[in-house]
């Protein structure tokens, strides 16, 4: 799966010949899986139509400060303005393709007399410019001050290709192709992403318990928070391997080596098997304490009015990898009814944890089967964070930037 989906990006288009190519810029941003939104000095409608772009990005083109849909001039109700300062701020990353001689010279001098501009002007994201002119223009110094400007500024230039120019001309100045402009992205967030080249093992879902072929002991968790890590994570860069239990749950991203298991023994041995490899370990799965001692080969028939189920404990997973913990930061989950602190507080230190993230049943809104959590962070120097009730995937990005925090203290 590409960084670059679930990304918002704004698309600038100036006014040159390279134009036309943003129509494929556009579709390969949609097969990306990104969202995308257009802004074109007027200039650029020479070159390409808003239809095309508005068509291919399932959303409506700017280019002006007002839309021109009053008949009279003088009359601009709020509902038409197309506010840059918005635009601005809804963008993940600000693409200027092609960014012509022009354009970048208003860029670099903050001369903002179009909607392009001001969006620029109004960015809080990172920004990137592909420009396009002619061999000399991207050679006359006026340009090169131009470029040294925008990158001084911090934004981040990919460079102009070698080829045929529209004056007939062969040289440097042709706009990078849509594909490499794709690539050139991709590979830049991929190099500033927090947790790349981190390993991360997550544990998701329940165990199942055999009492014989058709029975099993087993809890309500839809592994929802677990999977929620796993996605975070990859989009953070981390190479992911998620052992779950059962459940219902698609990933959805091809990227993540998922491991299906159903016993706590099944999740016990496929959690041995990476631990040693990884950098991180996160035990968001809700694993039995205990399993039948004896499993019945055959459905056990119903005859006694009282039957009764010997159980045995089950290796404890998290315990476990504490004991054999040497570089690996730890992370293991609570789910407490009463003396909350407390006993999160012993299990910190009875399982050799880096951090324990606690869930009260006690909080509207937690536990098992839900879309939102509520959790408290205590680490292993029992420093207590308490979150407010947010979304799980909300929630999933507040634990990994736990680990971020980790790693960037001990760089």
């Amino acid at each position: 799966m590409s960084v670059l989906s679930g990304k918002k990006v704004l698309l600038g288009i100036s006014g040159g010949i390279a134009a036309y190519k943003t129509a494929s810029l556009v579709r390969l941003f949609i097969k990306a899986g990104a969202q995308v939104q257009v802004i074109m000095t007027p200039a650029s409608k020479d070159f390409v139509t808003p239809l095309t772009l508005a068509t291919l990005s399932k959303n409506p083109v700017y280019s002006t400060f007002y839309d021109e849909t009053s008949e009279e001039e003088s009359v601009k109700s709020e509902a038409q303005w197309n506010n840059h300062v918005e635009l601005g701020l809804w963008a993940d990353l600000m693409l200027i393709a092609p960014a012509t001689a022009n354009t970048l010279s208003k860029m670099a001098k903050g001369n903002c007399d179009n909607l392009l501009i001001a969006t620029y002007l109004s960015a809080k994201c990172p920004v990137y410019f592909a420009p396009a002119m002619d061999l000399d223009m991207y050679k006359h110094p006026s340009t090169l001050s131009s470029f040294e400007s925008l990158q001084q500024y911090g934004n981040i230039m990919i460079p102009a290709e070698s080829g045929e120019l529209a004056s007939g001309l062969s040289g440097e100045g042709r706009m990078a192709e849509p594909e490499n402009i794709i690539a050139f992205l991709e590979k830049d967030i991929e190099s500033k992403l927090p947790l790349k080249g981190k390993k991360i093992l997550i544990t998701a879902g329940p165990t199942y318990e055999a009492i014989d072929p058709v029975r099993f002991i087993g809890n309500h968790s839809s592994g929802k928070m677990g999977y929620e890590i796993a996605k975070a994570a990859t989009q953070l860069g981390a190479t992911v391997t998620l052992i779950s239990g059962p459940s219902h749950l698609m990933l959805g991203q091809t990227s993540i080596n998922l491991i299906r298991v159903t016993s706590a023994q099944e999740m016990y041995d496929a959690c041995h098997l990476y631990y040693n490899s990884v950098d991180v370990a996160i035990c968001a799965a809700a694993v039995a304490d205990y399993r039948p001692k004896n499993v019945a080969t055959q459905k056990i028939k119903k005859t006694d009015s009282e039957f009764v189920i010997e159980l045995e404990k089950t290796q404890d997973i998290l315990a476990s990898l504490g004991k054999i913990k040497q570089k690996q930061f730890l992370i293991g989950f609570a789910l407490e009814t009463e003396n909350e602190i407390e006993n999160a507080k012993l299990k910190i230190q009875k399982k050799n944890l880096d951090l324990i993230v606690l869930n009260s049943l006690q909080d509207e809104g937690a536990g098992f089967g839900k879309s939102t959590n509520k959790i408290t962070f205590i680490d292993k120097d029992f420093k207590i964070d308490p979150k407010p009730l947010k979304s799980k995937e909300l929630v999933a990005f507040d634990i990994l930037e736990k680990v971020i925090s980790h790693y960037e203290k001990n760089s």
